[in-house]
């Protein structure tokens, strides 16, 4: 799909954002401490595709564990990814369950 450096953090939005053929797809987030609520996805139904979808996720979830901080998905979209996704349970901060 893509590779990881085209995934922008916007600090100022509390976005990530990834630009995929002149279309922008979106994760908003809040930033606590050192837990990361992912609030929002928006995706273009121009590039909308389940597969693109995973991508998504999984480069926004790449970011995040370099970072070395918990994740709180408030999203359904992205709690349903990290329900299919055992890998990620363990970046979900202590008795959060998913």
């Amino acid at each position: 799909m893509t590779k990881t450096d085209e995934l922008i953090d916007n600090e100022f939005l509390r976005q990530f954002e990834l630009n995929v053929e002149k279309e922008m797809a979106i994760i908003e987030y809040s930033l606590q401490e050192r837990k990361i609520f992912l609030t929002k996805m928006i995706i273009p139904e121009a590039i909308r595709t389940e597969a693109f979808e995973k991508d998504f996720i999984d480069l926004v979830f790449s970011n995040i564990k370099d970072r070395n901080i918990s994740v709180v998905p408030t999203s359904p979209e992205i709690a349903k990814f990290v329900r299919r996704n055992r890998k990620y349970k363990r970046m979900l901060p202590v008795g959060i369950r998913i």
